[in-house]
């Protein structure tokens, strides 16, 4: 085991095993409205049910399923004595066209603006699985959810969080939910002249650890996006970070075989966070404090990110994603990148 891997795993099991997170309450978000994406369970449901207590005046579930949304929606009205502040939305971030929808009826029925946006939901695929409409040549459904989908969301998003943010006079937040396991690869697909059509490859694509790979590259592609945003000259302040909620009992990794549900059940026991715990990350990383623009948030502040980002090499590969990245993008939604 090298070096940085051993500093790796000691800080990850001090993190799980002997760190109290602050409580939400250190937080308030009186008056604002928030988009949680991913929010009918686990992490995405407790921030959101945090947000309702800590004073929100709506908070959108961003949803695949609506009905359980709805039902999320409900769960956190009987929680929190707070009836129709939380309220479910549908929004598939597989489907392009679904985001765009999301982004039109946000744009059309929240006209007091959009302060916060906590982009959370995110899948773990242990097969290389693409959506029907998803062109042939695209990278399947890990990287599209967990890193396209959502970039698609913030940058449509952002012209409607600028103008919130002039109005309030405070900064708008679009905080990502990331992921520790971005050390846990290697990530070979970084040599390639196309790093996203390498990873579009069915034949030689490596989905046991492409997860990781989905979480080092929304990583670095935020942090570019955050020296994007610290570039513009357009009015309206937005904060940009990732959070590292930790190792927390969700339900993400289900697809995996019966034999890792019996290794995972074990390590649930010895190590993991509740979802209530786990998403306290989430509620400070949507508190976007300046120190945190840009910055990859791990209990609850600042933090220091591991494996590949930390290489010499890291700064080239990460202007390279944003380029592949952006110009998928404008392929998908022309003209979006003059939002930022």
């Amino acid at each position: 085991m090298s070096t940085s891997t051993l500093s790796n795993l000691n800080t990850f099991l001090s993190s799980q095993l002997r760190t109290t997170l602050p409580p939400a309450t250190t937080h308030t978000f009186t008056s604002q409205t928030l988009i949680v994406t991913g929010a009918n369970s686990g992490l995405g449901l407790e921030a959101a049910r945090h947000f309702v207590a800590q004073g929100a005046a709506r908070v959108i579930l961003a949803v695949r399923s609506l009905s359980a949304g709805e039902a999320a929606a409900r769960s956190i009205a009987e929680s929190t004595g707070r009836e129709g502040v939380a309220e479910a939305w549908e929004l598939d971030l597989a489907r392009y066209a679904s985001v765009e929808g999301f982004v039109g009826r946000v744009e059309r029925e929240l006209e007091g603006g959009v302060d916060v946006v906590v982009a959370n939901a995110g899948v773990f695929m242990v097969a290389f699985e693409r959506q029907e409409e998803e062109e042939e040549g695209g990278p399947g459904m890990t990287m599209v959810v967990n890193v396209i989908g959502h970039m698609l969301l913030a940058l449509l998003l952002l012209p409607k969080m600028r103008a919130t943010a002039v109005a309030r006079g405070r900064a708008g937040v679009i905080t990502f939910t990331g992921s520790f396991t971005h050390w846990m690869t290697s990530f070979p697909e970084r040599t390639a002249a196309d790093v996203f059509a390498e990873l579009a490859d069915r034949k030689t694509a490596r989905m046991k650890d492409r997860y990781y790979v989905s979480k080092l590259i929304q990583l670095l592609v935020v942090r570019e996006f955050a020296e994007e945003l610290t570039r513009s000259a357009k009015p309206g302040k937005i904060i940009t970070s990732v959070v590292n909620p930790g190792f927390v009992a969700t339900r993400i990794m289900r697809h995996e075989g019966p034999m890792f549900q019996i290794f995972q059940k074990g390590l649930l026991k010895m190590l993991s966070r509740t979802p209530e715990v786990g998403s306290l990350t989430l509620v400070h990383g949507a508190a976007g404090g300046e120190e945190t623009h840009g910055q990859y948030l791990d209990d609850c502040k600042v933090g220091k990110p591991g494996g590949f980002v930390l290489d010499p090499q890291a700064r080239a590969t990460q202007k390279q994603l944003w380029r592949e990245l952006t110009a998928k993008l404008e392929n998908i939604h022309p003209g979006i990148m003059q939002n930022l």
